[in-house]
């Protein structure tokens, strides 16, 4: 439980700081893109794109509920929606950011690529998904599992900046949001269903 608090608040603080900057920092803003342009060195290829299309918010959304299937087939009807809340609180927290922050995407993006910028929705869905799967399964894979959480999840960030549709702090963004509402999620879950 102590866990869960530190993740709220470190979670919940770099969110709020990082809103509040993209807001109303003008040299942070200017630090960002200094950035994105010095992590950017690459040049966009197939392999990226393929990991950005797996990873489209929408299509996260139908792996979610393919998940929660599995599990309810399996007669596990609470962790099915958990599942399904987890990732649509997230996705709906993820909106509402986009449309009060409303941050351009950077400059040279793909044109396919649409919308505000911060958070990255790619990233904020693979990083709820990469959540919930460990949550689901730690205790029964090996932990070969987690590492090959953490490569594809590090993959989808790589693909968000090298296909230059994110700024550093749109990713990191996606990151805390993520672990705010999967904690958030996570407590209410254990509240009703683990006591």
């Amino acid at each position: 439980m102590r866990i869960d608090i530190i993740s709220l608040i470190i979670s919940g603080f770099v969110l709020l700081w990082l809103i509040l900057n993209i807001l109303f920092s003008p040299s942070f803003n200017r630090f960002d893109q200094a950035l994105h342009q010095k992590l950017v060195k690459t040049q966009k290829n197939i392999f990226w794109k393929i990991i950005a299309f797996v990873n489209e918010p929408k299509l996260v959304i139908v792996w979610d509920v393919l998940l929660a299937g599995l599990l309810l087939n399996d007669g596990n009807y609470p962790l099915a929606l958990w599942t399904l809340v987890t990732l649509g609180f997230t996705d709906g927290a993820g909106f509402v950011i986009k449309h009060i922050v409303k941050r351009n995407r950077p400059h040279a993006h793909l044109s396919e690529e649409e919308g505000y910028s911060f958070p990255s929705g790619h990233v904020l869905g693979a990083t709820t998904m990469c959540l919930i799967l460990y949550a689901l399964l730690r205790r029964v894979l090996p932990e070969f599992f987690s590492i090959f959480l953490i490569v594809y999840w590090l993959f989808v960030v790589i693909s968000r900046l090298n296909l230059r549709a994110h700024y550093p702090s749109d990713v990191l963004g996606a990151v805390a949001l993520s672990v705010f509402c999967f904690t958030v999620v996570q407590s209410i879950y254990a509240a009703l269903f683990l006591q």
